[in-house]
């Protein structure tokens, strides 16, 4: 586990291997966190990983819990013909890389407009 704090620094805070992915396990791994001091986890981003979603909600309840960029647009594109994939996630990449909100939004809706006659919602 990474920790990136308010001024955008990034400190290893764990490595570890467990035997399973379950609630339990990263119950005893975010227990450790909470022992060390770790008061509070603001972002959690992950890929989905079993039970850890129940687990920092148990532990440190405030935490917004996000899924992975990266494993989102990896998901999705499952959907999408071969041909298509690159072009998509390029274009993609113009929303969640973009240097403002403002442009994120404008971008998407570029994309939806773009997109829109091949994948309805």
């Amino acid at each position: 586990m990474l920790e990136i704090d308010k001024d955008g620094m990034k400190k290893d805070l764990t490595i570890t291997i467990g035997k399973n992915e379950s609630a339990k396990y990263w119950m005893t791994v975010l227990n450790e966190f909470k022992n060390h001091g770790v008061q509070d986890i603001l972002v959690l981003c992950a890929d989905g990983l079993t039970g850890l979603k129940d687990a920092i909600s148990a532990i440190y309840p405030k935490t917004e819990y996000q899924r992975c960029i990266v494993h989102q647009i990896r998901n999705s594109l499952k959907y999408v013909p071969y041909t298509a994939r690159k072009e998509l996630a390029n274009d993609l990449k113009t929303v969640y890389k973009a240097s403002t909100e403002k442009l994120g939004y404008t971008n998407l809706l570029e994309l939806e407009e773009k997109w829109k006659h091949k994948y309805q919602r």
